[in-house]
């Protein structure tokens, strides 16, 4: 299966893994010989275009199978921002994968050559502080209106206050390959 087929395998393992866990009937995509592979992914549900649940890995630790899998589950059940997802909103919920390539530290000197550095709608980025950590996909750049705005979502995010800056903040930055589905599967 060539590799353009990656994506609609990874939603369908998602969904199926979604109906699964909710006790519905699951029909399993084909398989893909990158299944196997080492992988991180982020798995983000919808509702008529609303956040509905978003869970995913930032380092691949496991099979982009497993890992797509578990991530939908934990997206549609235990995100702590949504109550779980019941069985009579499935239909309605779309799916959307992003995979994750490797994050890379950045080198600045302050905050102002941090956000320059920083390409809005390509850079998935990750924020730490100490034992503080946060994560926007590079699909979250469009709800913000600047860099400014984004990292201070981010901060927020980490549990900082957004103007806060000190020495042992570190960012990261990675991009994504990502599949959403065009419409819900009826």
């Amino acid at each position: 299966m060539p590799d353009t087929e990656l994506g609609p395998v990874l939603l369908g393992h998602a969904r199926a893994a979604i109906a699964e866990a909710l006790g519905l009937p699951a029909e399993m995509p084909a398989p893909h010989p990158r299944l196997g592979e080492r992988g991180a992914t982020f798995v983000t549900l919808t509702q008529d275009g609303q956040l509905r649940g978003c869970i995913g890995s930032l380092n691949a630790h496991r099979g982009l199978g497993t890992d797509v899998r578990e991530n939908a589950i934990a997206a549609a059940t235990r995100d702590p921002r949504f109550t779980p997802l019941e069985r009579d909103e499935f239909e309605r919920t779309r799916i959307e994968v992003s995979l994750l390539s490797k994050p890379e530290f950045m080198e600045f000197t302050d905050e102002a050559d941090a956000l320059a550095k920083l390409e809005p709608g390509v850079d998935g980025v990750i924020l730490f502080n100490g034992c503080q950590r946060a994560t926007f996909l590079p699909q979250v750049w469009e709800q913000f209106a600047n860099r400014v705005e984004f990292l201070e979502a981010l901060k927020r995010k980490a549990g900082l206050p957004a103007g806060f800056w000190g020495p042992n903040i570190m960012l990261a930055t990675y991009r994504v390959q990502k599949w959403k589905e065009s419409t819900v599967p009826a």
